[in-house]
């Protein structure tokens, strides 16, 4: 999302259908500034507002209202069509569901299945459900390609994993369009709760363990009553249907196009508002397509990093898509705390503490490689220079392969040419992770996030070519047997300096027969035994 980068929105971005929609030839200009508008629109608040066309837009209204008396005509059975949520029938459900404990109904229609009644009986659904199926079909694939344009893919590369346009025969499709209903008056007198006696007159929200991320592509929704909260980037909650216009949809990205897009596309953590609805008669009701891929395709990533994208270990394993919604998905797990330190993370810094101790004498051990100390530099500088740069404007920081990138740099329309001139990224250096820098490179990376860093190390020798050279100062040795046995031993006795601080090293070999006896000592202590054949 390198577009995203660019500037910063006060608000839910907004954009018209008709100038999002590509063309054949060149991208015109006011394509380039709604996709930019729609990509910062989803880096900075995970949802965007789609502007549909005056026809589209009385459609959703009229099945709006359609749903709304479809629900309120609907009596109240405790013992039916229960919502189980069971993952295996995720590409299944069809008709009439309910959530007791969200006081929510859902009538889902999925092509491809035809709901029944409990009784058998065909159930009639409410009307124009097909047609809307049709048009936010549409616009959602519309929506695809301008996120696949932004991220620089191939035309229509989301088009293998999604569900053949029209369905093949017996094919029921992954996607599906609910027709929804929070807390209608009816339901929640027969569930005896009551939304009016609460006398503060405070909103009544979901608590955080009921926020969600749905596993789709992309969702669509439109409400006839405000209430759908999405966290933005910063952990605020932010209320994305406030201020629709008759024609507006609210659009947000769900973990399947954060797997199949390498993390560069983050999902929503959505929750909605079940309370403030006295005097309502139909309850809040909702249009929600869900974009889904295929169940018989696999998330692999494949296509971003065919665009030269870096992508990360945990994405270029393919999964199948049956398997992956099955999975269980936390916010937690996607998104840790990044000041939350790694075991890794920790041990390195251990590592390194205890290198700066020797020279208060404190504590003497084996240094650490001068390498290995510009790799821990260079995690550091990463982490408190680089990330705060790019949190406080809204980066994802997203690193290319090394070997892409290196024509990366010399290019002026590479894909990472916008976030590293944003980030400060030195020039000529690779954007990569430090990590996998040459030391060469780490030293520039490190020089431009902290200038004179190598000046301040010049207590601490990193030299790359001298750094294991050792004045020997004593070598001898010695053959004797014992018994029928030769026994040999050979001493070496060196001196080095390293950060200051001057080390002897005692090296015994003994070679007894087959067998050999290595024993190495700093200053006298035995750091490392070693044997043999």
């Amino acid at each position: 999302m390198e577009d995203a980068a660019g500037s910063i929105l006060a608000s839910l971005g907004r954009v018209r259908l008709v100038d999002l929609t590509a063309c054949e030839g060149l991208p015109t200009d006011n394509y380039k500034i709604c996709v930019s508008t729609l990509m910062q629109s989803l880096a900075q608040y995970s949802a965007a507002i789609i502007q549909l066309p005056p026809a589209e837009g009385a459609l959703l209204r009229s099945g709006l209202d359609s749903a709304g008396l479809f629900f309120h005509q609907r009596g109240y059975n405790s013992g039916e069509a229960v919502h189980l949520d069971d993952a295996r029938e995720w590409c299944k459900t069809s008709g009439y569901y309910v959530d007791h404990q969200m006081w929510l109904e859902t009538y889902d229609y999925r092509p491809g299945v035809t709901a029944t009644e409990p009784n058998g009986a065909m159930e009639l659904p409410p009307s124009g459900l097909p047609d809307i199926f049709a048009v936010l079909g549409k616009v959602s694939r519309d929506i695809l390609d301008a996120i696949s344009f932004s991220l620089n893919l191939r035309s229509c590369a989301f088009t293998d994993i999604l569900d053949n346009i029209p369905l093949r025969s017996q094919e029921v499709s992954s996607s599906v369009l609910s027709a929804c209903c929070h807390s209608r008056p009816s339901f929640v007198g027969a569930r005896q709760h009551s939304i009016a006696s609460q006398d503060d007159g405070q909103l009544l929200i979901f608590s955080d363990q009921d926020q969600q991320m749905d596993k789709t592509f992309l969702t669509l929704v439109r409400s006839d009553r405000s209430g759908l909260y999405i966290k933005d980037m910063h952990g605020h909650w932010i209320l994305v249907d406030g201020d629709l216009g008759p024609n507006d949809v609210v659009v947000y990205p769900g973990l399947a196009l954060y797997q199949e897009t390498a993390g560069y596309v983050n999902p929503a953590v959505c929750k909605t508002e079940v309370g403030n609805l006295q005097g309502c008669m139909f309850g809040r009701c909702s249009l929600v397509f869900k974009l889904m891929p295929k169940s018989v395709a696999r998330l692999s990533g494949s296509e971003m990093t065919a665009a030269g994208h870096g992508v990360d270990a945990q994405f270029q394993v393919p999964i199948p898509v049956n398997d992956f919604m099955q999975t269980g998905h936390y916010v937690d797990q996607l998104f840790p705390k990044d000041t939350e330190p790694s075991s890794h993370a920790e041990q390195d810094s251990a590592s390194f503490n205890s290198l700066m101790k020797k020279k208060n004498g404190s504590i003497r051990t084996k240094p650490l490689p001068p390498s290995k100390r510009l790799r821990l530099e260079a995690q550091r500088v990463l982490k408190e220079r680089v990330q705060d740069i790019a949190d406080k404007k809204g980066i994802k920081l997203r690193f290319c392969n090394i070997k892409e990138c290196e024509s990366h740099i010399r290019s002026l329309d590479s894909p990472c040419e916008n976030i590293r001139t944003e980030i400060g990224w030195p020039q000529g250096v690779p954007f990569v992770h430090p990590h996998d820098l040459p030391n060469k490179a780490k030293l520039g990376f490190l020089e431009a996030y902290e200038p004179g860093w190598t000046a301040s190390q010049q207590e601490i020798e990193l030299s790359f070519t001298d750094h294991n050279k050792c004045i020997l100062v004593n070598f001898c040795h010695g053959i004797g047997s014992i018994g029928e046995v030769t026994v040999i031993l050979v001493m070496f006795q060196s001196r080095f300096h390293f950060g200051g601080t001057a080390y002897k090293q005692v090296c015994l070999v003994w070679f007894i027969g087959k067998y050999i006896f290595c024993i190495y000592a700093y200053e006298g202590n035995i750091l490392q035994h070693n044997m043999g054949l």
